[in-house]
């Protein structure tokens, strides 16, 4: 029994190890966008031309969908924690 549960913490932390990098990447690629948001609405503010709204408008978007994203990341790996930890402390 116990080498069932060690092997279930193994694969555990291994998905864990995998989302944390995923959210790490996810993160990087949030930081680009957040620049390029900030370039675009500071565009769309001193030109006032309706690509640069429009352009302002997809870098939201797309801020906010890696946001999201980070979120879930962040919310998945904190519930295979608790898991590998009620597992854990079945070990003894």
């Amino acid at each position: 029994m116990s080498a069932r549960i060690a092997r279930k913490i193994f694969r555990i932390n291994d998905e864990i190890a995998r989302l944390r990098e995923e959210a790490r990447l996810t993160e990087e690629e949030l930081r680009i966008h957040q620049h390029l948001h900030d370039d675009a609405l500071r565009d769309a503010a001193v030109t006032d031309h309706p690509f640069d709204r429009e352009d302002e408008r997809e870098t939201r978007g797309d801020v906010e969908r890696f946001r999201r994203t980070l979120e879930h990341l962040e919310e998945k790996i904190a519930r295979l924690e608790v898991k590998r930890d009620r597992l854990a402390d079945r070990l003894g």
